[in-house]
């Protein structure tokens, strides 16, 4: 025996120049995770949001961009199909494109089960030959007979699911549900059944509704962390899609007069008003008189509510804010450059039609 091959660290593959992301913020390349939440607070219209996105290169919920444009491959298990086409027409008509255009496909199949071999074979031809940038299976529980708390019944389930995604190169999206009365716990920790699920994941959402609100979590092994971002379904006459909330109850900046004491975000907006092209974090910190720090958290806030963009060349205001002026929480901040911590903030959603 030879034992087992090995590399030098310094000769391992480079993936410089690759995607990171499969949609920026959300979903990395060729990850494998979990899309949590309870039931009824639209985890499915996230997956095909993200289905639709994926194979148009439409932004995603209209906010997080698509770095990979190619083929989805979704199994809705718990819904019809006709219901299916239909959500998915809906969230076309948001992004702008047209569903007959797109390569996203369906399995039809009455059943897909996960610990049967012959159900993993099939699956993974199919895989094979649709070659799709991302794989969605909703939800989890349909899709095998095992104990979900039993962590040696689960662990095969996504050993499987990990070769092939390791295998054929593709993004795996798992719905699955939240354990009742878990709202106080960590969202990760909040997954029913064996913890294997949350550590599993590579990238992780989690949805979670508090009244009328509905707020999106994300989780990356290999990347920070986003919370408490505000969604919400609109409805064009009789069609659905979800969207990151916009800032409400505009206001005017004239009467606002010692700028240490304006919100970061106002300071931030007013700055990239009068600018004609992208400008860089640098540039922004200079004009806004921020520290670093503050000035990426107040950019990443307002990049959550779809306030502004980030593109090759810098950070630029939406053809939405560029003709309006956009309120925000009023969160008083300490002077620029006194050392102080970050200041956090929980941002409320209404769910409502358009």
């Amino acid at each position: 025996m030879n034992g087992l091959p090995v590399k030098r660290a310094c000769d391992l593959a480079d993936s410089t120049g690759k995607p990171e992301w499969l949609i920026e913020g959300l979903w990395a390349d060729q990850a494998v995770g979990i899309l949590g939440g309870e039931p009824k607070c639209c985890k499915t219209f996230l997956a095909l949001d993200m289905a639709v996105s994926v194979a148009s290169g439409a932004a995603c919920l209209r906010c997080f961009r698509v770095f990979r444009t190619a083929p989805v491959l979704l199994f809705p298990a718990e819904d019809a199909l006709s219901a299916v086409r239909k959500r998915l027409e809906g969230i076309c008509a948001a992004a702008h494109t047209r569903l007959d255009a797109l390569p996203i496909y369906v399995i039809t199949a009455p059943r897909l089960l996960l610990d049967l071999p012959q159900d993993r074979e099939q699956l993974r031809q199919t895989v094979a030959r649709i070659n799709p940038a991302l794989l969605i299976l909703d939800p989890f529980i349909r899709l095998h007979r095992s104990d979900e708390n039993a962590s040696k019944e689960v662990a095969p389930l996504l050993g499987y699911l990990r070769q092939l995604q390791r295998e054929l190169h593709v993004a795996v999206l798992l719905v699955h549900h939240v354990r009742k009365g878990s709202g106080a716990k960590r969202p990760g920790q909040t997954l029913r059944g064996s913890s294997d699920l949350h550590g599993w994941g590579d990238s992780n959402l989690y949805l979670r509704r508090n009244d009328a609100h509905l707020l999106l979590s994300v989780e990356h092994r290999a990347a920070p962390s986003r919370n408490n971002i505000p969604i919400e379904l609109c409805a064009t006459g009789s069609a659905l899609a979800l969207a990151v909330k916009a800032a409400q109850q505009p206001t005017t900046m004239s009467a606002v007069t010692d700028t240490a004491q304006v919100d970061p975000c106002h300071r931030v907006i007013q700055a990239m008003a009068g600018l004609k092209g992208p400008v860089s974090v640098q540039q922004l910190r200079k004009l806004c008189r921020m520290r670093t720090a503050t000035l990426c958290e107040t950019l990443a806030t307002l990049k959550d509510q779809g306030a502004v963009i980030h593109g090759p060349n810098g950070y630029s205001l939406t053809n939405a804010q560029c003709n309006t002026t956009v309120s925000f929480p009023a969160t008083p901040i300490d002077p620029p450059g006194n050392g102080n911590g970050k200041r956090l903030r929980q941002l409320p959603l209404r769910l409502h039609p358009l």
